[in-house]
């Protein structure tokens, strides 16, 4: 199975990363390993692709699947196997998984140095925009101890977005100006560095290491999901959890 793994500072009984679209039993248009089952592909195969992913990871509890509606409530995952309506989810249970599917939007993956406490955001534009990552980073007594990794989500040169996304940010946090330039095919859009305007947030917030941002779910159709790109199509999913055994 192939998965992108976090590659910061954690500690080594953290684990985090991110699935790709390769392998699982998902028909075209969600070709692959796709865990969304909210997409329109079958629930037996949605099904499928998570037994064997949790199987392939280890991960004996149940995870905490959430029901994410672009917004910023973020709850303490659980292992009741119920799915919560929120874009964040956070636990110092070791062996609890906290997920967060993404096919164009920014996964955040948070742990403190010592792993005592991870979480996980969904950080679309509407997100981010909101303060997603700032209502996660509020469960952690101290921003300045953490470690961030920023998930496949689309690229600096693909995401293009009309002034009043750009607004949005640059009224809230004037930096995030940086994060636009003028579209090559439209000036009256912006192409958005979703990297950048989380890496600024973060930063404003306290964070001072973020790691990821390598990669574009929209131009690397191979690996992975993108919704801008397809339309009707797959989730990928990223989680973080503590070792059981830690």
């Amino acid at each position: 199975m192939k998965l992108i793994r976090a590659d910061w500072q954690a500690p080594a009984h953290i684990h985090a990363l991110t699935t790709t679209r390769l392998d699982g039993v998902s028909q075209a248009p969600f070709d692959g390993l796709n865990l969304g089952d909210h997409v329109g592909d079958a629930a037996t195969a949605v099904s499928e692709n998570r037994r064997v992913l949790l199987s392939a990871l280890g991960l004996n509890t149940s995870p905490q699947w959430l029901s994410q509606v672009h917004g910023v409530r973020v709850v303490e995952s659980k292992a009741d196997g119920q799915v919560r309506e929120a874009d964040g989810c956070w636990t110092a249970t070791p062996g609890l998984a906290c997920i967060v599917m993404t096919a164009d939007c920014l996964p955040v993956l948070i742990t403190d140095r010592q792993g005592k406490r991870v979480a996980a955001a969904h950080a679309g534009w509407r997100g981010l925009a909101s303060g997603v990552l700032e209502a996660t980073l509020a469960h952690f007594p101290d921003p300045e101890d953490l470690l961030v990794w920023l998930g496949p989500a689309i690229g600096p040169l693909a995401f293009e977005v009309g002034n009043e996304v750009r607004e949005q940010f640059v009224r809230a946090l004037p930096d995030s100006e940086a994060a636009f330039k003028t579209s090559p095919t439209d000036t009256s859009k912006w192409l958005a560095d979703i990297y950048l305007l989380a890496g600024l947030r973060l930063k404003a917030a306290g964070v001072r290491e973020v790691s990821g941002g390598d990669y574009c779910t929209f131009t690397e159709s191979d690996y992975f999901y993108s919704y801008r790109r397809d339309g009707q199509t797959g989730r990928m999913a990223s989680l973080i959890w503590i070792d059981a055994n830690s």
